[in-house]
């Protein structure tokens, strides 16, 4: 089998591994002792994720994204302006604790950088523009959310929220991430060598981002405990957000007069949230544990179980329109 082919494969089952991934964690949790301990392991497993989404983003294809300015422009309105509308309604439903409001908009703040591509790609959507997005969209919402966070929260924003962790997660998980996927890029379009090794690092996505999930759900599980209430309490949130988002996405890509790939693109981008990136943020807040990690979580299964409706949904827009 060709690396191709293997890794068609590996997308083609993600959805199925990334829950085989959370009930092996979950089991995990429930049989192996003080795996809450596992929790140092969140951020090298995630920066190895992120790693190796921007090492499929070429770099070619970042002159592409800047060139289609009106997807751009689309996708960052979307995301930065219409999302951040939706989610102000909402929250407005969310249980009166700043805790829970923080995890609620540290979640939906934010759009997904990583598996978002392979599931546009299975829902006939422009996954390479998608991709070459990608780091905008990283760079835009980490500048945003403490903006966003401030405006929704108040005071309890600097009560809550500390400019440390943030920079810290910005500069681990994505400047260094970036960085290394850029030089191995490099190094692939000058060597043979370099070559075989990126096309071998483009299996990972999928496996490694169960393996963030195995992990999260192993070291979180153990500490849930009567946050399992609370993180109930905002399903419906997270629920109506995965109706109403890519509806907004593809209504914000009609105004724009993008063909239907590149709208269910931006359909994409509008209901996948980042939310294994936003927990070591998440975990940085003092008191965090165990509320923050469920909440979190809550929304990343929602998500997932989504995703398998949105990949037949999604590619029906625009076909009667053509």
């Amino acid at each position: 089998m060709t690396i191709t082919a293997m890794r068609d494969r590996l997308e083609g089952g993600q959805v199925a591994i990334y829950f085989a991934a959370v009930v092996i964690g979950a089991v995990i949790a429930l049989i192996v002792p003080r795996t809450a301990s596992w929790e140092v392991a969140i951020n090298p497993a995630l920066a190895l994720m992120l790693f190796v989404t921007f090492l499929q983003v070429p770099l070619a294809e970042l002159g592409r994204a800047f060139r289609q300015a009106r997807f751009l422009a689309a996708m960052l309105a979307t995301n930065f302006i219409i999302v951040p509308l939706l989610v102000a309604v909402l929250i407005q439903f969310a249980p009166n604790d700043p805790m829970i409001r923080l995890g609620v908009l540290l979640v939906l703040l934010c759009p997904c950088i990583d598996y978002v591509v392979t599931f546009a790609h299975l829902g006939r959507a422009d996954a390479k523009l998608l991709l070459a997005s990608t780091p905008a969209l990283l760079i835009v919402q980490m500048l945003m959310l403490p903006v966003y966070l401030k405006l929704f929260l108040g005071a309890d924003a600097s009560r809550l929220v500390q400019a440390g962790p943030f920079l810290h997660a910005f500069l681990w998980l994505i400047v260094i991430p970036l960085a290394l996927a850029v030089i191995v890029q490099v190094w692939a379009r000058r060597s043979a060598a370099g070559e075989r090794v990126s096309s071998w690092l483009g299996l990972l996505p999928v496996p490694a981002t169960a393996l963030v999930l195995l992990i999260v759900i192993a070291a979180v599980v153990p500490q849930l405990g009567k946050a399992i209430g609370a993180a109930l309490r905002v399903v419906p949130l997270y629920i109506v957000f995965a109706i109403a988002a890519p509806l907004l996405g593809w209504g914000a890509s009609r105004l724009a007069k993008l063909d239907a790939e590149a709208g269910r693109s931006i359909a994409f981008s509008a209901a996948t949230r980042n939310s294994l990136v936003v927990l070591p943020l998440a975990l940085a807040v003092p008191g965090a544990v165990p509320l923050l990690p469920a909440i979190i979580v809550a929304q990343t299964l929602v998500e997932l179980i989504a995703e398998m409706i949105f990949i037949r949904a999604i590619p029906k827009l625009g076909l009667a329109r053509r």
